[in-house]
């Protein structure tokens, strides 16, 4: 299934003799299996419920093929879907905003950001300003032009409550040059991840398809390889520091799905320490002894977001095509919460050996 993007679906559509303005537009992938309209587009589009598609419908907002159908109507493979209004689309042009950005690098080309936890990367619904996109067309006088407006020169995104690396194009040439080796799958993107549990083994590799759960549709969920739903993905980790009920591990992207790390490593059993989206902000390892209940308490008020941290990233620079790296360390949260661990596994380490 491909949506359109949102800006590009403003223009007025005339439908019995009333205005209306596209909001959504989505092409049925091939392979979609027949399902009612309002849970297809509850389950495709963020903060869309059945009954809100149901309401839409029954003002004759909801058009397949251009012809209004009822919330009961079953989507099929290749149907054109249209989400309308009768007010047009939200102005989200991209404000510059005075806002601190830590940058850690700059040439005429590209800008690498080391992105702080809690900043989400460009607007989107409900967050149409304070972006980290926001910033850097404040601090930066040129960013490269894209398909669309709000996200000028980005090259690919990390979640909001995700720490560490992104590179942002200031040319257009740089902008296709850097998103082609994302596409081929050349750049070397490496994180850092605190997770529940430990491992038998010391590195392993994660694979599975990637796609909007179907109970859920703020989660993503891992399906089977070779089933038709989802997007191939692959994760490659290795173990760098064990805690017994916690491990730090390094995760190596092959892929770049939406969640991908979080969603791969819910999937084997070990989600993201303090993960609220995927089931890690509570206590998954360890003792039933309050002392010890209190201490992974403080460690979540320490870091309040998942353990996750773009560490480092690598691409060939489209100015030479020489290979550049670029690395962050972790942040305070982060770092305070591993020396937390360190402390708290010697001191039971030891009691064991008394």
């Amino acid at each position: 299934m491909k949506e359109v993007e949102e800006e590009e679906l403003n223009t007025p559509v005339e439908m019995d003799g009333e205005t209306t303005y596209e909001h959504h537009k989505l092409i049925v992938d091939d392979n979609q299996v027949m399902m009612r309209i309002d849970k297809f587009l509850a389950n495709q589009i963020a903060n869309m419920t059945r009954n809100k598609v149901q309401k839409l419908a029954e003002q004759n907002f909801i058009l397949v093929n251009d012809v209004a159908v009822k919330s009961s109507y079953k989507i099929k493979p290749k149907d054109v879907v249209l989400v309308t209004q009768d007010f047009p689309k939200r102005d989200k042009t991209l404000v510059p905003q005075d806002i601190p950005v830590t940058i850690v690098h700059e040439d005429d080309d590209l800008v690498i950001v080391n992105k702080e936890p809690g900043m989400v990367v460009h607007p989107s619904y409900g967050h149409y300003t304070g972006t980290l996109l926001n910033a850097l067309k404040f601090h930066i006088d040129k960013l490269a032009q894209s398909d669309d407006d709000t996200r000028p020169g980005l090259v690919h995104r990390i979640d909001k409550n995700t720490s560490g690396i992104l590179v942002v194009a200031k040319t257009e040439p740089a902008l296709v040059y850097i998103q082609k080796q994302f596409f081929d799958r050349i750049t070397s993107r490496r994180y850092r991840a605190l997770v529940w549990g430990d491992f038998e083994e010391d590195e392993g590799t994660i694979t599975g398809n990637i796609g909007r759960s179907l109970r859920n549709r703020k989660v993503m969920d891992v399906f089977p390889e070779g089933e038709e739903y989802g997007r191939h993905a692959v994760t490659h980790y290795t173990v760098l520091e064990r805690f017994g009920y916690v491990t730090l591990v390094e995760c190596r992207l092959e892929t770049g799905r939406t969640h991908q790390i979080r969603a791969h490593f819910k999937h084997i059993g070990h989600p993201l320490f303090n993960d609220e989206v995927y089931g890690g902000d509570r206590v998954l390892r360890g003792t039933t002894f309050s002392k010890y209940k209190q201490f992974v308490q403080n460690c979540f008020k320490v870091m309040p977001r998942h353990a996750l941290h773009a560490k480092s990233l690598g691409f060939h620079h489209p100015k030479d095509e020489q290979w550049v790296q670029f690395d962050s360390e972790l942040p305070k949260d982060f770092s305070d919460v591993l020396d937390r661990w360190r402390n708290y596994t010697e001191q039971r380490l030891q009691k064991e050996g008394e």
